[in-house]
Formats: C-alpha cells, structure tokens, sequence
C-alpha cells in the first residue's frame, strides 16, 4: 500500500510540474523524505497526506487507486497509471482555448505517431 501511495503521490506531483524539491518546501520537509514517501521506504501519515492532496489540488483518495487491482504483468503500462507527461499534455491541452490550435496540436501528434510507424 505505501508503494501504491508513493507511485500515486509522484505521479501526481509530475502532473503539476512541481519538483520534489518544490513539493518538500511546501510541506517544510526535505526533498529526501518526498523521495522516500514516493519509493514506499517511508509510510505517509494522513495529516501529510491531506496536506500533500491539498498542494497537488487532488482529492486524498486518489492516491489509493490501484491499491486493489490485479497485479500487472512486469514491465507493462498500467491504464489506470498513465504517464505523467501525458498528465501533463492533456493539462496543457485542455488549456488551449482556440479550437483551430487544438485542432493543429492534434493533427502534429497524429502526424508523429503516423511517421514512428512507418
């Protein structure tokens, strides 16, 4: 469960483009406990956990996810665990007001993942 927590909490914490060191400042800890909250070494107690959530703007549960789910097959992607750059690119793109921008970002990423392809 403290590894769920900690990969939840890192995935998190990568969404919103704040550093471990961002992280630990707000929390007034050191980046090395963040490190070790986000390996599972250290349990998280549910006053920081609150407290985490609330930086992050997320809700505490869902740092639980997955916490029941079948273990995954090594080395594959959970779908419920998404990358966090992709967090962060569907964040960036929900932000782009003009439908023709979003409209040319989609027709790029098309393009790229056509041209891997091939």
């Amino acid at each position: 469960m403290d590894k769920v927590v900690g990969r939840n909490i890192r995935t998190a914490r990568l969404a919103r483009g704040l550093s471990q060191s961002g992280l630990a400042e707000k929390l007034g800890i050191t980046f090395q406990q963040v490190q070790k909250y986000e390996k599972g070494v250290n349990r998280v107690g549910s006053g920081r956990l609150f407290e985490i959530a609330a930086i992050l703007g997320i809700p505490v549960t869902s740092f639980f996810e997955e916490a029941n789910a079948p273990a995954q097959v090594k080395g594959s992607r959970s779908a419920a665990r998404p990358d966090p750059l992709s967090i962060r690119l569907t964040q960036a793109f929900s932000k782009v007001a003009d439908s023709r921008s979003r409209l040319a970002l989609v027709t790029i990423a098309e393009s790229m993942m056509r041209s891997r392809r091939d």
